[in-house]
């Protein structure tokens, strides 16, 4: 894994083969970032990562100017990593060990940017179920973009706020909007 560009472009990630993830590849995380530095203003963004993993897009985002970056995992080991590694690099991003759907219940910030890598064998209903929360509980700004990343045997796009989709291999980027 590296980081594709801005400030720390090339700089390798490497976290313990141990994790429990499945890091976004990095020819996915290119193309999902060749659409959204045409669309977004990564210097005035607030970013919420939720089932972060290995900080990947914490890193990308964070390497891209983004300086309000909220990472959420219920996976201590995976916290540590990216608190560790965002240290190191000079990035602020503030972290959080909790399980995403508990943490959208806690939330009252707001984000202009959401994205959210669950488990790729949730539900419909599961991924349905984050749309929703952000949604509901206003996590996610009115003109906001959440992109959840799915298999590509998973269609989101019958969700109301479902407003397109890319695929990149096995890798899904599903983009709502409400």
């Amino acid at each position: 894994m590296r980081i594709i560009s801005g400030s720390h472009k090339g700089r390798r990630i490497q976290p313990p083969k141990k994790l429990p993830v499945r890091p976004t590849t990095d020819m996915a995380k290119e193309g999902l970032f060749n659409i959204l530095s045409n669309g977004i203003d990564f210097d005035n963004t607030k970013a919420l990562d939720l089932f972060s993993g290995t900080g990947n897009i914490s890193f990308e985002l964070a390497s891209r100017g983004v300086t309000n970056i909220v990472a959420i995992d219920k996976t201590p080991a995976c916290i540590a990593f990216i608190a560790k590694t965002a240290e190191s690099f000079g990035f602020n991003i503030e972290v959080r060990t909790m399980e995403v759907m508990r943490y959208l219940e806690k939330e009252i910030r707001q984000f202009d940017l959401i994205f959210a890598d669950p488990p790729y064998e949730f539900s419909k209903e599961q991924f349905f179920s984050i749309v929703d929360k952000t949604v509901a509980r206003q996590v996610l700004k009115e003109e906001g973009l959440l992109i959840i990343e799915h298999s590509k045997h998973t269609d989101l796009s019958e969700h109301p706020y479902f407003d397109n989709k890319r695929a990149y291999g096995h890798s899904v980027f599903s983009f709502f909007r409400q």
